[in-house]
């Protein structure tokens, strides 16, 4: 039998959405709040606009916003510290997929103890979470709709994969309004990130008819966007439809997970502190390059999405395209450098690689890779 599962939080989509956030926490049944947010979206105002909506549904709050842009396990078990003894009932993030990877990961210590190390991989989670409800600042992580949420393991200096349909937020309020105080550096990094969750959520092993609409969705509206809104961030089309791509897919890699660009940026990014989505762009045309051969035909879809012309052509060359316009949109952006000038030495590629052989999200690759295959597109893209 043929069944497809599809898990999605409520949404709120929409600009001036943030408004919600009050009236959405009440119904939750939350009396106070914790509110988990990072120092340059307090700076941008967002914060104070959520706090006041929440006061004016009676909320009290607590804001919690030690933490930094790949958010690491020991700003985690400072926040849940704080969660138990502020005696709060409920977590909000405002912010991109820092403060929402916190946000989940103080409500997994929160609930069910421990250290955040016993619940990595997948379904490790056994007590319900508290109530959460997630307003990204990016066009990016598409962590408001996931049941991912990643860490840096401080000792093992890698990301962690903690995966749990437990880690799917009750509402996301997506206000594409937050999207116009990010620079056009970060609106490009983020972006990335979004592409690569659209194109390997496409080729996953585990991609359905109900993630693949979204996947495809999501790389034709950043195909078309995604130039616009880095040299504009007050083109607040531009801004919704991103805002959008990267809900649609965040929907799609929920649900078919990702491959193997996730398995190594994961490892790159706790190494380096680098930012998940610049790294993402130097990683993911290699990675298409070595799965191309396992599923052309997804690729040439990808092609088509991203506006290539595949009239005439046959089936490989079709599927080449899809690399070519990746390329040329992360040129046209300023991200085309390579992992060397990222800060990636040659010594470092058989530990990263043999750590990326571990991750979950290797397991839905659509190719089979060995350590000497990780290796070997890890040294293709420095």
């Amino acid at each position: 039998m043929d069944i497809s599962k599809f898990v999605a939080p409520e949404i709120i989509f929409g600009r001036g959405s943030l408004s919600q956030i009050g009236e959405s926490v009440l119904r939750l049944g939350v009396s106070k709040v914790f509110l988990v947010s990072d120092s340059d979206v307090i700076s941008s105002g967002w914060v104070d606009h959520a706090v006041e909506y929440l006061h004016a549904a009676g909320l009290d709050t607590v804001i919690f916003s030690s933490l930094t842009t790949n958010p690491k396990d020991r700003e985690v078990s400072e926040g849940a510290l704080k969660y138990l003894a502020s005696g709060c009932d409920g977590i909000v993030s405002v912010g991109g997929g820092s403060p929402t990877d916190v946000a989940k990961a103080v409500a997994i210590l929160a609930s069910n103890g421990g250290r955040l190390q016993d619940y990595e991989g997948i379904n490790k989670i056994v007590t319900p979470l508290p109530p959460m409800v997630i307003v990204p600042s990016t066009a990016g992580a598409g962590s408001e709709v996931s049941q991912f949420t990643i860490i840096v393991d401080t000792d093992r200096k890698l990301k962690m994969s903690i995966i749990s349909r437990s880690l799917i937020p009750d509402i996301a309020i997506v206000d594409p309004e937050l999207l116009k105080t990010k620079n056009s550096k970060l609106a490009a990094a983020t972006a990335v990130d979004a592409l690569t969750h659209g194109i390997e959520s496409y080729v996953s092993l585990a991609a359905t008819p109900l993630t693949e609409i979204h996947s495809l969705k999501a790389i034709q509206l950043i195909s078309r966007n995604l130039r616009q809104a880095v040299a504009d961030r007050g083109d607040m089309e531009a801004n919704t439809n991103m805002a959008m791509a990267s809900l649609t897919a965040g929907l799609a890699f929920s649900n078919a997970i990702l491959g193997a660009a996730h398995a190594m940026t994961h490892q790159v990014d706790g190494l380096l502190d680098q930012h998940h989505g610049e790294t993402n762009a130097s990683i993911l045309p290699h990675v298409m390059r070595f799965n191309l051969s396992a599923c052309p035909e997804r690729f040439r879809d990808i092609a088509v999405a991203m506006g290539e012309d595949v009239a005439g052509l046959d089936l490989m060359e079709a599927a080449e395209r899809s690399i070519e316009a990746v390329n040329r949109l992360i040129d046209d952006i300023g991200l085309a450098e390579g992992l060397s000038q990222r800060g990636l030495q040659e010594e470092f590629i058989p530990v990263l690689s043999k750590n990326a052989l571990k991750d979950a999200c290797l397991v839905t690759n659509p190719r089979r890779a060995n350590l000497q295959d990780i290796e070997s597109i890890f040294r293709n893209a420095m």
